[in-house]
């Protein structure tokens, strides 16, 4: 089963969208600039307050 963890090889502040991005099998890339994208042209509060809700809940990779 797959799971959810902070990305160490793929991130660029806290590795949650790296993680996500590995997860399900899609490129980080795409998911930060639709991060930033819906985050801007949202909502920023919500944007930030969800990322930093993801940084405390997220788990970090194992060393594999």
């Amino acid at each position: 089963m797959k799971k959810l963890y902070k990305s160490k090889s793929d991130k660029v502040f806290a590795g949650v969208i790296g993680g996500v991005g590995e997860y399900f099998n899609v490129d980080p890339v795409i998911l930060r600039l639709a991060y930033l994208l819906i985050t801007v042209f949202g909502a920023i509060a919500p944007g930030v307050i969800v990322y930093l809700f993801a940084i405390l809940i997220v788990p970090k990779q194992n060393p594999a």
